[in-house]
C-alpha cells in the first residue's frame, strides 16, 4: 500500500501525526457533505427513501468491517450514549464485581462506575505493575486473572487511548464467555484501523466514535449489539425504529413492534442528512483498503522512528502488544519537554499529549517525510540540552 495523502485536503507544510485525536477529512466525503447540504436548500427533493437509504449502507459497512451482521449494527450520537444503552439492559451477579483498566477513557469509566453502584458489585480497576518496563503482558495477565465467576462486566478498550496498547482481545472474550460475563469493547481507538471480529472475539458490545479512525464526524458513532439485548429497553422512543416507520402515512398508527434484533436501540434522528453521506463515503473507502493494509502501512511507516528511539535508549513496548497507528513515546528524562513541544509547534509538527505520554498517531495520509520531521525535532531538542 502507497501513501494515500492525495485523497485528503491536509496542508502541505504541516506534519499531521494526530488521527486519534481528529481524523481529516476524505476529499469524497467532502464532497458528499457539500452535495448533503445543497439539497438542504431544497427540502422538496429529500425523498422518503432518504431517511433510510444511507442509515442502511453505513450499516451494512460497518457490519462487514467488524464481521457482524447489519442488523446488529446501531446509529448513536456518541460513546457514552452506547455505553449507558447497554449497561441499561444488563442485570449484574449478585456480590459481583466489574472490572476495567486503569486510565480508561472517562465515559467508559463513570458509566461502569455508575453501573457497579447501581447495581452492587465491586468495580475493580486493573493496571500493570509499576516496575515493569514494557508493560502488556504482564497488563494483560492481571486482566486475566481477575476475571471470575463473580465477574459481571468486563469493559475495556481494544487499544488504550492514551498510549497505544493493545488488549489481547480474542483471550478475555473467550474467558469472559466461560465465566458468563458481558464483555463490552471501546473501539474508538481501533477500528478502522485495525482489523476486529466481533464473533471471532465473542464481544457482546461495541461501541465506537466515528470521528477517529473511520473518518467521521463528530457526534456520530456506531455500536454492535450482539442478541443478547434483542429484547432489551432502549434509552429513548425514536419514532424510527418501529417497523412501520418507512410509511408516513401511518406513522400515528402506533405500532408497538420495534425493528428486529438491535434496531430498537438507535438513537433519534438518525437520518443525519448532513453526517451520514460523509460517513457513508469514509467507510466505503475504508473497506476498499482493508484495515489489514492500513495496519501493515503504518508498521513499515514508523519503523525508522523506532529505530531511532532505540538508538536513544528508549525502551519499547512488546510488538505482541503495541499497535501500529496509536502509539506513545516515554522519552528520555534529558529531554526537555517543554523545549519539545516549542519545537514540534514551531516545525509544523502535530502530536497528542496525554497524562505522561507523548501521543504519536499515523494513518496512511502521513508519509516518511511526516516521519523524519518528528525524528528531527526530536534530535534538536536533544542537541540543545547537550
Amino acid at each position: 500500500m502507497k501513501c494515500q495523502k492525495e485523497l485528503f485536503s491536509l496542508k502541505g507544510n504541516i506534519h499531521y501525526l494526530n488521527c486519534a485525536y481528529k481524523s481529516p477529512l476524505l476529499k469524497s466525503a467532502e464532497e458528499a457533505c457539500m452535495k448533503a447540504l445543497a439539497r438542504e436548500r431544497n427540502p422538496a427533493e429529500i425523498s422518503v427513501d432518504d431517511f433510510f437509504q444511507d442509515v442502511k449502507i453505513v450499516k451494512e459497512y460497518f457490519a462487514e468491517l467488524i464481521n457482524a451482521q447489519s442488523h446488529n449494527v446501531i446509529i448513536i450520537p456518541s460513546v457514552s450514549y452506547g455505553f449507558s444503552t447497554v449497561l441499561n439492559n444488563i442485570k449484574g451477579k449478585q456480590n459481583g464485581n466489574v472490572i476495567t483498566i486503569k486510565d480508561e477513557f472517562p465515559s467508559g469509566y463513570f458509566s461502569l462506575k455508575r453501573w457497579s453502584s447501581e447495581n452492587n458489585n465491586k468495580l475493580i480497576v486493573i493496571e500493570p505493575d509499576k516496575n515493569e518496563t514494557a508493560i502488556g503482558e504482564n497488563w494483560n495477565n492481571k486482566l486475566m486473572k481477575q476475571i471470575n465467576d463473580e465477574t459481571s462486566v468486563v469493559l475495556i478498550s481494544a487499544v488504550h487511548w492514551m498510549n497505544g496498547l493493545k488488549f489481547d482481545l480474542e483471550k478475555i472474550g473467550q474467558k469472559c464467555s466461560e465465566v458468563g460475563a458481558k464483555f463490552i469493547v471501546d473501539g474508538t481507538q481501533s477500528v478502522g484501523a485495525l482489523s476486529m471480529d466481533v464473533i471471532k472475539y465473542k464481544i457482546h458490545a461495541l461501541v465506537c466514535a466515528s470521528y477517529k479512525w473511520m473518518f467521521g464526524t463528530y457526534s456520530i458513532a456506531l455500536a454492535y449489539l450482539n442478541d443478547d439485548f434483542e429484547f432489551g429497553r432502549p434509552l429513548e422512543e425514536a419514532w424510527v425504529n418501529r417497523v412501520n416507520s418507512m410509511n408516513f402515512e401511518s406513522l400515528t398508527e402506533y405500532e408497538e413492534n420495534y425493528i428486529p434484533h438491535a434496531g430498537r436501540y438507535n438513537v433519534g434522528e438518525t437520518s443525519n442528512f448532513i453526517s451520514m453521506p460523509i460517513l457513508r463515503e469514509s467507510l466505503s473507502q475504508i473497506l476498499k483498503w482493508k484495515p489489514v493494509h492500513i495496519d501493515e502501512y503504518c508498521k513499515n511507516l514508523r519503523l525508522p522512528l523506532f529505530k531511532y528511539l532505540t538508538e536513544l535508549g528508549v525502551v519499547l513496548e512488546n510488538e505482541k502488544y503495541l499497535a501500529n497507528h496509536l502509539f506513545a513515546l516515554q522519552l528520555p528524562k534529558t529531554i526537555d519537554l517543554d523545549l519539545l513541544k516549542q519545537n514540534l509547534k514551531a516545525n509544523n509538527v502535530f502530536i497528542s499529549i496525554r497524562g505522561n505520554y507523548l501521543r504519536i498517531s499515523i494513518n496512511v495520509f502521513n508519509d516518511e517525510k511526516d516521519i523524519q520531521k518528528l525524528i528531527d525535532v526530536i534530535k534538536m531538542t536533544v542537541d540543545k540540552k547537550n
